[in-house]
Protein backbone atom coordinates (compact mmCIF):
# COMPACT_ATOMS: atom_id res chain seq x y z
CA UNK A 1 0.00 0.00 0.00
CA UNK A 2 2.67 2.34 0.91
CA UNK A 3 4.33 1.66 -2.46
CA UNK A 4 1.16 2.41 -4.18
CA UNK A 5 0.65 5.82 -2.52
CA UNK A 6 4.32 6.78 -3.02
CA UNK A 7 4.12 5.98 -6.98
CA UNK A 8 0.93 7.91 -6.76
CA UNK A 9 2.61 10.86 -5.16
CA UNK A 10 5.85 11.00 -7.41
CA UNK A 11 3.20 10.29 -10.43
CA UNK A 12 1.06 13.91 -9.19
CA UNK A 13 4.37 15.71 -8.68
CA UNK A 14 6.02 15.22 -11.38
CA UNK A 15 3.34 15.96 -13.57
CA UNK A 16 3.16 19.67 -11.51
CA UNK A 17 7.09 19.78 -12.41
CA UNK A 18 6.57 19.20 -16.17
CA UNK A 19 3.13 21.72 -16.12
CA UNK A 20 5.51 24.42 -14.93
CA UNK A 21 9.01 23.86 -16.58
CA UNK A 22 7.34 22.99 -20.09
CA UNK A 23 6.23 27.41 -19.74
CA UNK A 24 10.54 27.78 -20.05
CA UNK A 25 12.89 27.56 -23.32
CA UNK A 26 16.22 27.60 -21.42
CA UNK A 27 17.77 26.43 -18.53
CA UNK A 28 20.99 28.44 -17.27
CA UNK A 29 24.30 27.43 -16.01
CA UNK A 30 26.70 29.40 -13.96
CA UNK A 31 30.37 28.74 -14.92
CA UNK A 32 30.96 29.40 -10.98
CA UNK A 33 28.21 28.59 -8.28
CA UNK A 34 28.01 30.52 -5.27
CA UNK A 35 29.71 28.50 -3.01
CA UNK A 36 33.13 27.93 -4.83
CA UNK A 37 36.23 30.02 -5.75
CA UNK A 38 36.93 29.75 -9.13
CA UNK A 39 34.55 28.73 -11.93
CA UNK A 40 33.53 25.32 -12.86
CA UNK A 41 35.56 23.70 -9.84
CA UNK A 42 34.93 20.22 -9.34
CA UNK A 43 33.72 19.90 -12.72
CA UNK A 44 30.29 21.15 -11.19
CA UNK A 45 29.17 23.41 -13.88
CA UNK A 46 29.87 20.99 -16.98
CA UNK A 47 28.47 17.95 -15.54
CA UNK A 48 24.89 19.89 -14.24
CA UNK A 49 25.01 21.21 -18.15
CA UNK A 50 25.37 17.93 -19.43
CA UNK A 51 22.78 15.99 -17.24
CA UNK A 52 20.05 18.76 -18.26
CA UNK A 53 20.50 18.40 -22.10
CA UNK A 54 20.33 14.67 -22.06
CA UNK A 55 17.19 14.92 -20.64
CA UNK A 56 16.38 17.83 -23.86
CA UNK A 57 16.53 21.00 -22.20
CA UNK A 58 17.83 23.72 -23.95
CA UNK A 59 21.25 24.48 -21.88
CA UNK A 60 23.35 27.88 -21.90
CA UNK A 61 26.05 29.56 -19.53
CA UNK A 62 25.22 32.29 -17.93
CA UNK A 63 28.22 34.46 -19.83
CA UNK A 64 26.65 33.15 -23.00
CA UNK A 65 23.01 34.19 -23.67
CA UNK A 66 20.83 34.22 -26.82
CA UNK A 67 19.53 37.16 -27.92
CA UNK A 68 15.76 36.86 -27.28
CA UNK A 69 16.80 35.80 -23.61
CA UNK A 70 18.42 39.08 -23.17
CA UNK A 71 14.97 40.57 -24.23
CA UNK A 72 13.06 38.37 -22.05
CA UNK A 73 15.20 37.23 -19.34
CA UNK A 74 12.02 35.40 -18.09
CA UNK A 75 11.87 32.59 -20.40
CA UNK A 76 14.99 30.80 -18.31
CA UNK A 77 15.37 29.48 -15.34
CA UNK A 78 18.55 29.55 -13.50
CA UNK A 79 20.45 26.78 -11.95
CA UNK A 80 20.99 27.19 -8.16
CA UNK A 81 23.28 24.20 -6.67
CA UNK A 82 22.91 24.50 -2.76
CA UNK A 83 25.92 23.10 -1.01
CA UNK A 84 25.14 22.33 2.21
CA UNK A 85 28.02 19.74 2.70
CA UNK A 86 29.13 18.98 6.21
CA UNK A 87 32.56 17.77 7.73
CA UNK A 88 32.00 14.05 6.05
CA UNK A 89 29.28 14.02 3.50
CA UNK A 90 29.00 16.28 0.55
CA UNK A 91 25.17 17.34 0.61
CA UNK A 92 23.84 19.21 -2.52
CA UNK A 93 20.01 19.80 -4.16
CA UNK A 94 19.69 21.34 -7.66
CA UNK A 95 16.96 24.29 -7.84
CA UNK A 96 15.79 26.09 -10.85
CA UNK A 97 15.04 29.85 -10.24
CA UNK A 98 13.04 32.00 -12.48
CA UNK A 99 13.65 35.97 -13.66
CA UNK A 100 11.73 37.41 -10.02
CA UNK A 101 14.45 34.82 -7.93
CA UNK A 102 11.29 32.58 -6.94
CA UNK A 103 12.15 28.84 -6.45
CA UNK A 104 10.41 27.09 -9.57
CA UNK A 105 11.55 23.34 -8.39
CA UNK A 106 13.79 21.96 -6.27
CA UNK A 107 15.36 18.65 -5.96
CA UNK A 108 15.67 15.93 -3.58
CA UNK A 109 19.32 15.72 -1.31
CA UNK A 110 22.06 13.98 -3.00
CA UNK A 111 24.59 13.19 -0.44
CA UNK A 112 28.33 11.45 -1.10
CA UNK A 113 30.99 10.33 1.50
CA UNK A 114 33.77 10.52 -0.57
CA UNK A 115 36.84 11.97 0.86
CA UNK A 116 37.68 13.13 -3.17
CA UNK A 117 36.03 16.48 -3.63
CA UNK A 118 35.14 16.16 -7.45
CA UNK A 119 34.08 12.28 -6.97
CA UNK A 120 31.81 12.98 -3.97
CA UNK A 121 30.08 16.35 -5.58
CA UNK A 122 29.83 14.32 -8.79
CA UNK A 123 27.95 11.47 -7.03
CA UNK A 124 25.92 13.82 -4.68
CA UNK A 125 24.54 16.00 -8.01
CA UNK A 126 23.97 12.64 -10.16
CA UNK A 127 21.95 11.44 -7.06
CA UNK A 128 20.20 14.83 -6.70
CA UNK A 129 19.09 15.01 -10.37
CA UNK A 130 17.44 11.76 -10.25
CA UNK A 131 14.56 14.17 -9.06
CA UNK A 132 14.51 15.18 -12.68
CA UNK A 133 13.99 11.95 -14.45
CA UNK A 134 10.63 11.73 -14.41
CA UNK A 135 9.74 15.17 -16.01
CA UNK A 136 8.40 14.79 -19.30
CA UNK A 137 9.99 18.19 -20.21
CA UNK A 138 8.96 19.87 -23.54
CA UNK A 139 8.50 23.54 -24.28
CA UNK A 140 5.00 25.14 -24.83
CA UNK A 141 6.13 28.77 -25.86
CA UNK A 142 3.97 30.29 -23.34
CA UNK A 143 6.58 32.23 -22.18
CA UNK A 144 8.19 33.80 -25.32
CA UNK A 145 7.21 37.24 -25.26
CA UNK A 146 5.42 38.77 -28.30
CA UNK A 147 7.90 41.55 -29.82
CA UNK A 148 5.92 44.24 -31.62
CA UNK A 149 8.38 46.35 -33.88
CA UNK A 150 8.38 49.95 -32.39
CA UNK A 151 8.07 52.56 -34.97
CA UNK A 152 9.83 55.97 -34.12
CA UNK A 153 8.49 59.30 -34.78
CA UNK A 154 9.95 62.62 -35.40
CA UNK A 155 7.01 64.92 -35.89
CA UNK A 156 7.35 68.20 -34.56
CA UNK A 157 10.80 67.79 -32.72
CA UNK A 158 12.68 70.30 -33.99
CA UNK A 159 11.50 74.37 -32.86
CA UNK A 160 12.29 77.12 -34.85
CA UNK A 161 13.95 79.75 -32.85
CA UNK A 162 11.62 83.15 -32.31
CA UNK A 163 13.25 86.16 -34.19
CA UNK A 164 14.32 87.97 -31.17
CA UNK A 165 15.24 84.80 -29.60
CA UNK A 166 19.01 85.40 -28.14
CA UNK A 167 21.23 82.78 -29.46
CA UNK A 168 25.21 81.61 -28.27
CA UNK A 169 27.52 83.56 -30.08
CA UNK A 170 29.66 81.85 -31.98
CA UNK A 171 33.54 81.31 -31.51
CA UNK A 172 36.15 83.21 -33.74
CA UNK A 173 38.35 80.76 -35.55
CA UNK A 174 41.12 82.49 -33.76
CA UNK A 175 39.89 81.75 -30.34
CA UNK A 176 41.21 79.52 -28.24
CA UNK A 177 37.84 77.36 -27.03
CA UNK A 178 39.62 76.75 -23.46
CA UNK A 179 40.21 80.26 -22.49
CA UNK A 180 37.55 83.04 -21.39
CA UNK A 181 38.80 86.36 -21.94
CA UNK A 182 37.86 89.81 -22.03
CA UNK A 183 40.00 93.08 -23.12
CA UNK A 184 38.76 96.28 -22.74
CA UNK A 185 39.46 99.89 -21.67
CA UNK A 186 38.19 99.33 -17.90
CA UNK A 187 38.19 95.62 -17.76
CA UNK A 188 41.00 93.01 -18.43
CA UNK A 189 39.84 89.18 -17.63
CA UNK A 190 41.35 86.19 -19.20
CA UNK A 191 40.81 82.54 -17.70
CA UNK A 192 42.05 79.23 -19.05
CA UNK A 193 39.57 76.43 -18.88
CA UNK A 194 42.02 73.73 -20.03
CA UNK A 195 42.43 70.64 -18.03
CA UNK A 196 45.54 70.43 -16.34
CA UNK A 197 47.12 66.89 -15.93
CA UNK A 198 46.67 65.01 -12.51
CA UNK A 199 49.38 65.20 -10.22
CA UNK A 200 49.67 61.16 -9.33
CA UNK A 201 51.05 59.08 -11.52
CA UNK A 202 49.63 56.32 -13.62
CA UNK A 203 48.80 53.23 -11.94
CA UNK A 204 49.00 55.11 -8.34
CA UNK A 205 45.87 55.35 -6.22
CA UNK A 206 45.96 58.05 -3.16
CA UNK A 207 45.38 56.59 -0.19
CA UNK A 208 41.62 56.98 0.90
CA UNK A 209 40.96 59.22 3.91
CA UNK A 210 38.58 59.09 5.95
CA UNK A 211 38.95 62.12 8.20
CA UNK A 212 41.46 64.93 7.60
CA UNK A 213 42.07 68.24 10.06
CA UNK A 214 44.85 70.65 9.77
CA UNK A 215 45.00 73.47 11.99
CA UNK A 216 47.31 75.63 14.59
CA UNK A 217 45.46 73.27 17.15
CA UNK A 218 44.49 70.06 15.94
CA UNK A 219 46.31 67.95 12.84
CA UNK A 220 44.25 65.09 11.98
CA UNK A 221 44.77 62.26 9.49
CA UNK A 222 42.87 59.13 9.54
CA UNK A 223 42.71 56.21 6.57
CA UNK A 224 40.79 53.13 6.35
CA UNK A 225 43.68 50.75 5.55
CA UNK A 226 43.76 48.18 7.78
CA UNK A 227 46.01 47.44 10.10
CA UNK A 228 47.12 44.53 11.67
CA UNK A 229 45.96 44.37 15.57
CA UNK A 230 48.27 45.25 18.62
CA UNK A 231 47.03 41.86 20.02
CA UNK A 232 48.97 39.77 17.30
CA UNK A 233 51.50 38.01 18.99
CA UNK A 234 54.44 35.62 18.23
CA UNK A 235 52.06 33.21 19.99
CA UNK A 236 49.11 33.71 18.25
CA UNK A 237 45.78 35.85 18.37
CA UNK A 238 44.13 36.50 21.07
CA UNK A 239 40.76 36.49 21.08
CA UNK A 240 39.48 37.77 24.70
CA UNK A 241 37.15 40.34 23.97
CA UNK A 242 35.73 39.62 20.55
CA UNK A 243 31.77 39.72 20.79
CA UNK A 244 29.90 37.12 18.42
CA UNK A 245 27.85 40.09 17.42
CA UNK A 246 30.71 42.25 16.25
CA UNK A 247 30.81 42.19 12.52
CA UNK A 248 34.10 40.83 10.59
CA UNK A 249 35.00 41.68 7.16
CA UNK A 250 37.10 38.95 5.12
CA UNK A 251 40.10 39.88 2.83
CA UNK A 252 41.15 37.38 0.62
CA UNK A 253 44.53 36.49 1.50
CA UNK A 254 47.42 33.55 0.56
CA UNK A 255 46.08 30.22 1.24
CA UNK A 256 43.19 32.31 3.39
CA UNK A 257 41.49 35.19 4.96
CA UNK A 258 42.05 37.76 7.37
CA UNK A 259 39.12 39.12 9.48
CA UNK A 260 39.31 42.88 9.81
CA UNK A 261 37.07 44.98 12.02
CA UNK A 262 34.85 48.46 11.19
CA UNK A 263 38.40 50.23 12.93
CA UNK A 264 39.17 48.57 10.49
CA UNK A 265 42.09 46.51 12.61
CA UNK A 266 42.91 42.69 11.85
CA UNK A 267 41.95 40.68 14.76
CA UNK A 268 42.49 36.79 12.90
CA UNK A 269 43.84 35.18 9.82
CA UNK A 270 42.73 31.57 9.22
CA UNK A 271 44.31 29.18 6.44
CA UNK A 272 42.09 26.61 4.25
CA UNK A 273 42.70 23.14 4.97
CA UNK A 274 41.81 20.53 2.27
CA UNK A 275 37.90 20.27 3.73
CA UNK A 276 34.97 23.02 2.57
CA UNK A 277 34.56 25.96 4.91
CA UNK A 278 36.96 24.37 7.79
CA UNK A 279 40.02 26.85 8.08
CA UNK A 280 43.01 26.44 10.84
CA UNK A 281 44.11 29.54 12.83
CA UNK A 282 46.49 30.54 15.72
CA UNK A 283 45.33 31.78 18.68
CA UNK A 284 47.17 32.93 21.71
CA UNK A 285 47.70 29.98 23.90
CA UNK A 286 46.96 27.49 21.06
CA UNK A 287 45.75 26.59 18.13
CA UNK A 288 42.35 27.10 16.56
CA UNK A 289 39.57 25.91 14.06
CA UNK A 290 36.56 28.25 12.08
CA UNK A 291 34.29 26.28 10.19
CA UNK A 292 30.64 26.72 9.14
CA UNK A 293 27.57 25.12 10.43
CA UNK A 294 24.28 25.82 9.46
CA UNK A 295 24.92 29.04 7.79
CA UNK A 296 26.57 30.63 11.06
CA UNK A 297 30.68 30.39 11.53
CA UNK A 298 32.13 29.39 14.35
CA UNK A 299 35.55 29.59 16.06
CA UNK A 300 36.61 26.67 18.52
CA UNK A 301 39.79 26.50 19.96
CA UNK A 302 41.70 24.97 23.43
CA UNK A 303 43.47 26.58 25.84
CA UNK A 304 45.22 24.19 28.45
CA UNK A 305 42.55 21.73 28.41
CA UNK A 306 39.55 24.00 28.21
CA UNK A 307 37.52 23.94 25.33
CA UNK A 308 35.92 26.99 23.88
CA UNK A 309 33.79 27.78 20.62
CA UNK A 310 32.72 31.04 19.85
CA UNK A 311 30.24 32.16 16.90
CA UNK A 312 31.90 34.57 14.29
CA UNK A 313 29.89 37.42 12.27
CA UNK A 314 31.64 37.18 9.21
CA UNK A 315 30.98 39.15 5.85
CA UNK A 316 32.66 37.66 2.74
Amino acid sequence: MRILLSLFLMTIFAGEATAQLNDYKYIIVPKQFGNFKKPNQHSTSTLIKYLFAQKGYTVIYDDNLPEDLYGNPCIGLTVRLNDESSLFTTKTTLGLIDCNGREVFKSEEGKSKSKVFREAYTEAIKKAFVSYENIVYEYNGRGQAQQEPVTLRFNNDVKHLKENQETTPTLDKHQDPMVTQKATKDEQYFKSTEPKASKYEKGEAPAEVVEQKATEEVQLYKTNTPVDSDIEKSTGTSVEGLKSSELLYAQEVTNGFQLVDSTPKVVLKMYRTAVPNVYTTTIAGGNGVVYQKDDKWFLEYYIGEKQTVQELNIKF
